[in-house]
Formats: C-alpha cells, sequence, structure tokens
C-alpha cells in the first residue's frame, strides 16, 4: 500500500449511457457497474471532447482541447512533446500502465526529427500516450497483419486458436449451421455467437491481464493508475455464447427519431443520414440484429467486472483504488436516422461516467448522482491531484472533479465542448467541403445544445423543451432562439481565443516576465526620476560599480 491511492481507469469503446441499468435501461441488467454507482458518484451530464475514438481518448488522456492537443482525428499522430497524464503521474513518482485500447498513433516523424529512438524508454512513452504498455490491444480490420503490439494474437494461438489474423477469425467472427466462418464485419453475422469461448474473449483477457499488472504492482511501493481500456462494445458487434441469445428483438428499446428529422433542410445533416453506416441502420431489421449483439458485449463486460470487482475485494486493492468507469463515446443505433458516432446527440456525445473513491472524504456523497457539467479532460486533474501531482493550470484545461467527489464547492463550468473533423467522411465528399472547412464544433450549457457547421447554418436544440433533440431550431426566427444562437456562438469565440499552445508558461516563467525591469529590461521610462517613482529602487542600483560612464560619439 502507498500513502496516495491508487486509480483504476476503466473505459469501455463506443458504450452508450443509456445501455446500463443505472442510467435507466428497462432490461439491460449491469449489477456491477450499478453497485459501483452505489458506492461512488454517478455523472448524469458527463461529455467527451469528440464523439469519435482517437480524439476523444488524446483528449482524455491530455486533459486537453481537441483543438488544443490537435490530434482532431482517428490516425492523426499525438505530437512529440504534448504533455500527458501518464508524463504528469510519473513527475510524482507514480506509474501509469496501459491495459487495452488507446488509439494511438505515434508521432515517428517527430521523434525522427528529434532523434527519439521508438524503442527508447522515452520513444515507448511518446509511442504510448505516456502510458507503460502492459499490453496494449487497439484491434485490427478483416485484412490486417498479426498484431506486433499485443499478445492476444499469441494467447489465442497458443491455445490452439490458429489463423493468419486470430483476432478476426476468432474473436470477430462465428460459425454458421454450416460450419463457414463468418466475419461479424458484416452486420448480418452480429447474432452468431463468436467463434471463441467466453473466457478467452477480449473482454475476459484484458480483465485478466488487468488483475496480472495489479497483483504485481501491489509489490511495489510506487502508486499506480491502471488504465483499463476495452475495445468491446465497439463493433464488430458480436459476443461469445451465452451473451449472444440473451437479448431479442422483445428487448430492444423503441428509436429516439422522428420524421421531421427524416426531413430536415440541413444539408450536413441530410449528407450523414445518406452515408452508409446511417442508411444502414435506419432500417429496422438492422437494429433488431445488432442491439441484441451490443446488449450481450455489455452484459459480459458487466459480468467481467464484477469478476475483478470481487477480486480486488480479495486482495485487499480495493480500499485504496479510486475506480472511474466511462466510455470514449456513445453510439447511434439508429436514433436520429443514424448509425455508428460522429455528431452530437445525447446517444452519441454524452457518456456515463461513475468514480468511486475509497476515501473517508468521499463518504458523503457514496451513491449519490451529480448534474454538474463535467467533461472528459476533467479526469486527468482530478486523477493528478489524487495522486500528488501539482496543478498545472497552464497544461492542462480540464478541472479536478474533487469537490463533487467529497461534496465541497468548487466545481462549476458553464459549457461542455466537443469537435469533430470529418473531412474523411462521406459528407465532405458529397458537399465538397474542403478539408480545412469540414469541421464542426458543439457548445452545450446544460440545455442549449449549439452546434457550429463550418459553411452551413448551426443547428440548435432546446433540451429542457425537446429533450429527444428531435426539432433543430438552428434556422428558427423567434426571437428567443436568434437571441441564443449569437449568445452561443460568442461563447464559442471567447472559448477559441483562450491561451491553448502556452503550455511552458509555468508560473515561474510569467514570474520573470512581469520582473522585466529588476533585471535590467528598461522599456519606455523617460528617465531615472519617472524609473525611481514606478520601481521604488533606485537607478543607480542598476548600474554596476566602477562601471566606466558611457561616451557619446565615440571614436
Amino acid at each position: 500500500m502507498t500513502n496516495a491511492p491508487n486509480v483504476l481507469w476503466i473505459m469501455a469503446d463506443q458504450l452508450r449511457f443509456d445501455y446500463l441499468s443505472c442510467y435507466g435501461h428497462p432490461h439491460l441488467d449491469t449489477p456491477h457497474i450499478d453497485a459501483l454507482a452505489g458506492r461512488g458518484v454517478r455523472f448524469n451530464k458527463a461529455y467527451v471532447q469528440s464523439p469519435v475514438c482517437g480524439p476523444s481518448r488524446m483528449s482524455a488522456y491530455t486533459g486537453r482541447y481537441v483543438r488544443s492537443h490537435g490530434s482532431t482525428w482517428n490516425g492523426m499522430p499525438l505530437r512529440v512533446g504534448e504533455p500527458t497524464l501518464g508524463d504528469h503521474l510519473r513527475e510524482a513518482g507514480a506509474r501509469a500502465v496501459l491495459v487495452g485500447k488507446t488509439h494511438m498513433i505515434a508521432d515517428r516523424e517527430g521523434m525522427a526529427w528529434l532523434g527519439i529512438d521508438p524503442a527508447s524508454e522515452i520513444g515507448v512513452r511518446v509511442s504510448e500516450c505516456g502510458f507503460e504498455p502492459f499490453e496494449r490491444d487497439d484491434g485490427l480490420h478483416p485484412d490486417s497483419p498479426r498484431q506486433h503490439w499485443s499478445a492476444y494474437d499469441d494467447y489465442l494461438v497458443s491455445l490452439g486458436y490458429k489463423s493468419d489474423n486470430p483476432w478476426e477469425d476468432f474473436a470477430n467472427s462465428g460459425l454458421d449451421p454450416d460450419g463457414e466462418l463468418m466475419s461479424a464485419w458484416l452486420l448480418k453475422n452480429s447474432r452468431l455467437p463468436a467463434n471463441v469461448p467466453e473466457e478467452h474473449s477480449e473482454t475476459a483477457y484484458m480483465t485478466n491481464r488487468a488483475m496480472d499488472f495489479m497483483a504485481e504492482a501491489s509489490q511495489g511501493d510506487k502508486p499506480w493508475l491502471c488504465h483499463l481500456s476495452y475495445i468491446k462494445p465497439h463493433w464488430p458487434y458480436i459476443v461469445p455464447a451465452p451473451y449472444h441469445d440473451m437479448f431479442g428483438p422483445e428487448h430492444i428499446v423503441e428509436p429516439i427519431r422522428s420524421q421531421a428529422e427524416r426531413d430536415t433542410d440541413h444539408p450536413l445533416l441530410n449528407a450523414y443520414q445518406q452515408s452508409r453506416v446511417c442508411r444502414s441502420f435506419s432500417r429496422d431489421h438492422v437494429r433488431e440484429h445488432v442491439i441484441p449483439a451490443y446488449m450481450g458485449l455489455i452484459k459480459q463486460l458487466d459480468d467481467n467486472l464484477g469478476r475483478l470487482f470481487a477480486w480486488m475485494d480479495e486482495k485487499g486493492l480495493s480500499e485504496n483504488t479510486i475506480i472511474a468507469f466511462t466510455s470514449d463515446h456513445g453510439d447511434y443505433m439508429g436514433d436520429h436516422w443514424m448509425g455508428d458516432k460522429d455528431f452530437y446527440h445525447e446517444v452519441a456525445v454524452k457518456v456515463p461516467l461513475i468514480i468511486a473513491d475509497p476515501r473517508p472524504e468521499a463518504d458523503k456523497t457514496r451513491g449519490s448522482t451529480s448534474d454538474a457539467l463535467v467533461e472528459m479532460i476533467d479526469l486527468a486533474p482530478t486523477f493528478m491531484a489524487a495522486m500528488g501531482c501539482a496543478p498545472k493550470p497552464h497544461v492542462i484545461e480540464g478541472r479536478d472533479l474533487t469537490p463533487l467527489l467529497h461534496g465541497t464547492d468548487g466545481f462549476f463550468r458553464r459549457y461542455a465542448i466537443s469537435e469533430h473533423d470529418y473531412s474523411s467522411f462521406e459528407m465532405a465528399s458529397a458537399l465538397e467541403v474542403a478539408q480545412e472547412d469540414a469541421r464542426t464544433v458543439m457548445i452545450f450549457d446544460g440545455r442549449w445544445k449549439y452546434i457550429r457547421c463550418e459553411g452551413f447554418r448551426p443547428v440548435l436544440f432546446d433540451l429542457e423543451t425537446d429533450p429527444g433533440e428531435f426539432i433543430d431550431l438552428g434556422a428558427s426566427e423567434a426571437a428567443e432562439h436568434i437571441r441564443i444562437r449569437a449568445e452561443m456562438e460568442q461563447a464559442l469565440l471567447a472559448w477559441a481565443m483562450q491561451h491553448h499552445s502556452r503550455i511552458t508558461a509555468t508560473p515561474e516563467v510569467l514570474a520573470k516576465q512581469k520582473l522585466a525591469a529588476e533585471i535590467g529590461i528598461l522599456i519606455g521610462f523617460w528617465d531615472e526620476i519617472e524609473y525611481e517613482q514606478t520601481t521604488g529602487k533606485p537607478f543607480s542600483s542598476l548600474v554596476p560599480v566602477g562601471a566606466p560612464a558611457s561616451k557619446s560619439n565615440a571614436g
């Protein structure tokens, strides 16, 4: 044990907030996640900084907005020199370890320019978002080569599951009644059981690996943060038996959508709806095929978390470990006539967030809910504070959630921000939008959700009168809506104009700038008298003793 608490930061990829029983799902029972909420705080208004895996995670790992860290899309490297949570924790003598997915792409060009060997200690940290990689698993694609960063493929092969791509052929495919291998990349195969026993699936494997790390780390003398990052319930949507047939059409909640949304005159929203994934999930038979598998993946996740939490209790780890559970974004599943993620309706941009702090200071908030407006970038400063890091407001743009966890004053946010770069999407091609203009930004104050769409009119939802987000008020001529749009646009401008790249300007550096006159940098003083009146010091103190008098027109 250490004086500082440890942190287990669990992230489930593409998990909707409303597909947990503690958030109100009527058919999907998640007792272990619910129990975590019962001993912590459940946040009802937690928003990601981008509704896409890569930029959302880079914001979570840096504590900074997408416009600040610059990794705007999947496959966009996080630049060398961008400080991360792992870097900050190491300064405080703690370990930051990865078990699972980051979706990080290393800035190899930047590393080469600086002469950093990717295999060196520094190179590995730069390549892994600042984490110490205990086990990395970012998933593959059907035609991908064997993973070089994860042992999961080797694990499957060691058990006899041999192929050129075990991740695809076993964990993410199923067998039809004739024994033919069917890839879960095709949605029609989602209801098949995955071609691997549950105990050898990715979810079970990563749970085991987190236990392996914690067992090892508990023998050391450093506090640790373990980022257990599950790749599921992200597509491919397929789950091992017995979870594959636990749910059926009778368990599917009706889609959140209206005909008015279908008939939108907004070019960008219309282009979204015409994209392949949205057209697909707008069909009821696709939803009925995929959602039961999605629900099964979440049920499997909850069962494995129950296994993990029981193990932590048995080993005495729970009493000194903050546990945070969240997601990197949601999943439309046909709501609003859309599929996947990539826009700003609640089902995509709002995520579950539960934090259970075992420290006595958190006793008064156990089992409570919070309606405070929080962002994913708030996790980094919260973990830093818990583990003894000094605040870094010149770097970190998130806000420490400790006041909300401990029931004290000191936390307030007026707006949540999220950003999306859709330049590589069908929408940009269909609308002939240039790469530099294919950008949207959401600002949300808890009621009004304003979405700036570069080159198009904005989108506006009033979640107080329209919680389903059916009615776009972006073109409304009502005086109130005109006023709100102007206020939100101004708030976005104010946010964009804040310092966000001055990360080397520590308080010490800024203090030196203020002391310019004291170190002999004299700008704007007319004479000795003005200097002495301004600084309270004799001008002679600036002239070295015995220095020769200056000569004019010398030589």
